[in-house]
């Protein structure tokens, strides 16, 4: 049931839509393409066969990878709760 303006399942859709384009955002980031380097592009240090063969067309070593996930996400996107009637409350 949706209230105000909002048509019935119009809540189910906007969280919908949101797990969607989350799902996009994590499946274009899924794995690297091209070829694997044998040094890591940021420290220069070789990067293990083990890690080439696991990841094809990894760029980093297992170091600096960890270092870039661990650095927080900084992410646009739509702002599906800034409608008037939520600010209406």
């Amino acid at each position: 049931m949706a209230g105000g303006w909002a048509r019935d399942g119009a809540v189910n859709e906007q969280i919908d839509a949101s797990i969607e384009d989350e799902l996009k955002r994590m499946q274009a980031r899924r794995q690297p393409e091209g070829e694997s380097l044998s040094r890591c592009a940021e420290c220069d240090e070789p990067i293990s066969e083990a890690r080439r063969t696991a990841i094809p067309g990894v760029k980093l070593c297992i170091d600096c990878q960890s270092e870039r996930d661990a650095r927080p996400a900084i992410r646009g996107g739509i702002n599906r709760r800034g409608s008037k009637d939520s600010q209406l409350k």
